[in-house]
């Protein structure tokens, strides 16, 4: 019976001491809570290390705030503090897929500790292979989450790190360029689709809320820096692969990966985009990469080969049937995009246009359609069929400039470089003194030929 007693006064006692300290617990989570809400990071600490210790399962903000919390002592650190600190924030994330494990996405925060390591490979010691190693683990473990484009630029530039030491070959330098690249194209059409829904409330006279406004802001922020991301990473593969280099690569591998699709279709990507068409074995690779596995790609590719051999009427086919066999929205638009610079590059500009347009509807967050439309309007300024005399033609560079304009309104990523085309066609375009001696400022004027557009004359 004694016995019996003293188990009882032990488990009372500890229930007692439980409940103590999840009380204490939750009292500490709030003040590190309210502290961490407006930035004051130390004074947060203590309480915040207390209840990480002893409830780690209480609160999913134990792992939220503690990221900042560790963080700021982070960079407000030097030496060993600072070692023992970027551990702790590594822990931290293991820990939170520990007890929050639904909450804490594999790759976005496999990610997340790849990329501390890298910045901080310096007083972590850190080798490249090391760093590399570690972004490749993440990436082929959850790819879906792994989407930060910082992370993404970062593990590239890994590669080609170990890539310039000699330590990796081309091959592989080139396989983790299509990776990356592939993932970010999946990143850009994804927050383009959650855009374009916002546009469409905008173009249906619909008022965004102020949080669709700011989600509208985070959309276009991430383009923004998926796009600088993409154009860094094309410049740097740009350097290394050079047709010299991609024509005995591919030769040589073509007999194992023949039958393989996406070795065929990167393949046939960078030697399009390196403008490696020249030589017989671009043929060879587009029509096996059709026969293997036939899409709207494919015909897009063989159409080109058909368009340099100059058998125009049979490559217009393998274009529309490009266009028709795409369904998706947003890959048919990319299809139609590059339907219409291929068109263009041949001077067929109404029909260039046509797809355009039809690419402006399929994707409405994509401004370049409207600044390759206007590159035409602007080479067309010299023909004498789009005007009677040469004011008239030359006010071609007025509509040039109202296109391009379009394309920043929707796309802030090219501001810069419709900018520079603005400036470029109003210099081009009649001056104040001779709109003033034609006596047509304000008026509307007809342009003619394939344009068929009417343009406002700007008031001197």
């Amino acid at each position: 019976m004694v016995r019996i007693s003293i188990v009882f006064c032990a488990l009372l006692c500890f229930g007692i001491a439980h409940a103590q300290k999840e009380i204490e617990c939750q009292t500490k989570l709030s003040y590190f809570h309210e502290k961490v809400k407006v930035k004051k990071y130390d004074e947060a600490y203590d309480d915040w290390l207390y209840v990480k210790s002893n409830c780690p399962s209480l609160s999913l903000a134990i792992y939220s705030d503690g990221e900042k919390i560790l963080e700021h002592k982070i960079k407000h650190t030097e030496g060993v503090e600072k070692k023992g600190f970027i551990a702790d924030l590594i822990a931290l994330w293991n820990d939170r897929k520990q007890y929050f494990e639904s909450r804490t996405p594999k790759g976005e925060f496999a990610a997340k500790s790849c990329q501390l390591q890298y910045d901080h490979k310096e007083e972590l010691g850190k080798n490249n292979n090391e760093l590399f190693d570690c972004f490749d683990r993440a990436f082929k473990a959850d790819r879906t989450t792994f989407t930060h484009p910082k992370s993404l630029y970062t593990y590239f530039f890994s590669m080609v790190e170990l890539f310039d030491d000699e330590k990796k070959s081309a091959a592989e330098l080139f396989n983790i360029y299509d990776d990356v690249n592939e993932k970010i194209e999946v990143e850009i059409q994804n927050y383009s689709e959650k855009l374009n829904a916002l546009i469409a409330k905008l173009e249906n006279r619909t008022t965004l809320t102020s949080k669709e406004i700011r989600t509208r802001k985070a959309y276009e922020s991430y383009l923004k820096n998926y796009a600088l991301i993409k154009d860094n990473i094309d410049a740097i593969v740009d350097k290394k692969a050079k047709c010299e280099n991609l024509i005995p690569l591919y030769l040589r591998d073509f007999e194992n990966h023949q039958n393989d699709s996406i070795w065929l279709k990167r393949s046939v990507s960078r030697m399009y985009h390196k403008q490696c068409t020249d030589d017989e074995l671009y043929e060879k690779l587009v029509k096996q990469y059709d026969k293997v596995a036939p899409s709207a790609d494919t015909k897009l590719y063989v159409a080109t080969v058909l368009l340099k051999k100059g058998k125009d009427e049979e490559a217009n086919q393998y274009l529309e049937e490009a266009f028709r066999l795409e369904t998706r929205p947003y890959k048919k638009s990319k299809i139609a995009y590059r339907i219409g610079v291929i068109l263009m590059n041949k001077n067929q500009y109404v029909k260039a246009r046509n797809y355009l347009v039809d690419a402006l509807k399929l994707n409405p967050s994509n401004g370049k359609p409207h600044s390759v439309i206007a590159h035409m309007y602007a080479e067309s300024a010299k023909n004498k069929n789009c005007g009677k005399d040469n004011f008239y033609q030359r006010a071609v560079y007025w509509l040039a400039a109202e296109e391009v304009k379009k394309a920043s309104r929707i796309d802030p990523t090219l501001q810069k470089l419709v900018n520079q085309y603005v400036a470029s066609y109003i210099a081009k375009a009649p001056t104040k003194e001779e709109v003033f001696l034609k006596g047509l400022g304000g008026k509307t004027i007809q342009i003619k030929c394939w344009i068929n557009r009417s343009v406002v004359v700007p008031k001197p």
